[in-house]
């Protein structure tokens, strides 16, 4: 097991380097950079050259991409061109706001998935699983953003009652800070419930029509007693991959979930680079959001020993 976790690590290398080479290329295709966003159209051509030299825009593209990959080998991400502030300070700052909030959505999301499509699969083919069925199409093909949309707009409106916009830390009332994330969690874990539910019900369907299930219900065992203890188990090998895949999913859901909450977490603050073309600020994010993809990839590998002793790694 050792073994293949540090070969994936090595894997992970190219990886990570294509990753760095693409956003480092495809952000300067964006037209206009940071100092159109910064002055007027009516500022002087030579006070924008000059400000773009002072920043070093100017410079050759490999040379900027091998400024920051000296700066990256010495455990620097830059510093924002906007804030002027390091860009690992901000998102140490504001990682754990989306943590929280990714950390939210994926119970929620599990909370609704995993009895649901247990549910659906034990009574195949009745209304239950029709009106399962039917929540988790609805699940994956609703945008969360939209929903999140019509929930600022229209809840004011038919319900007099909007959910917060204004981030309320920890230490200024748990309940509070708790209540923040109510609503985006809600939304963001709906839809990443659909996918889960789906295949839940699908190896559950699988799994209930192999023989050691049918020798189990042949044994007089409860339905219980078969269904959790015998059957679950091995269906939620596959469910685990797709788990993973939501956890990118509910980091890079979180771009626009707490933009439009006005949460000020890691995903905002890209969102925002992204706006003013603060480009370190842009390639510091990326490269933080690969690095958690490719170990969430990796630890869900792992997992899968766990489940099932049968799978070993060379």
């Amino acid at each position: 097991m050792s073994d293949y976790i540090i070969r994936r690590l090595l894997l992970a290398v190219p990886t990570l380097a294509l990753v760095m080479l693409m956003v480092f290329s495809i952000i300067r295709l964006i037209p206009g950079d940071i100092v159109d966003v910064m002055v007027s159209e009516q500022a002087y051509a030579a006070d924008k050259e000059a400000m773009r030299e002072e920043l070093g825009l100017n410079d050759p593209v490999y040379q900027e991409f091998g400024r920051w990959l000296w700066a990256l080998a010495h455990g620097d991400l830059g510093q924002s061109l906007w804030t002027k502030q390091p860009v690992i300070e901000e998102l140490k700052n504001r990682f754990p706001v989306t943590a929280e909030l990714g950390l939210y959505s994926i119970l929620v999301g599990l909370i609704i998935a995993l009895p649901v499509g247990v549910l659906s699969a034990i009574r195949q083919d009745t209304l239950t699983d029709y009106v399962a069925r039917s929540f988790a199409i609805a699940g994956i093909s609703v945008p969360y953003f939209w929903t999140a949309t019509l929930v600022i707009v229209f809840m004011p409106l038919w319900f007099d009652w909007s959910p917060p916009l204004r981030y309320v830390g920890w230490s200024e009332g748990p309940l509070d800070h708790l209540y923040v994330f109510l609503v985006p969690a809600i939304l963001l874990g709906m839809y990443l419930s659909g996918s889960v539910m789906r295949m839940t019900r699908t190896m559950m369907l699988e799994v209930l029509r192999q023989d050691y299930v049918r020798t189990a219900w042949a044994k007089g065992l409860s339905e219980r007693v078969v269904v959790l203890r015998h059957a679950l188990k091995n269906a939620l090998i596959p469910v685990v991959t797709i788990v993973g895949l939501q956890l990118a999913a509910a980091v890079s859901g979180t771009v626009i979930i707490e933009s439009i909450f006005n949460l000020p977490g890691v995903g905002r603050y890209f969102y925002e680079a992204i706006v003013f073309r603060d480009y370190p600020s842009i390639q510091g994010t990326a490269l933080i959001i690969a690095v958690a993809v490719v170990l969430i990839n990796i630890v869900v590998d792992v997992t899968y020993a766990y489940l099932d002793p049968r799978i070993r790694y060379r």
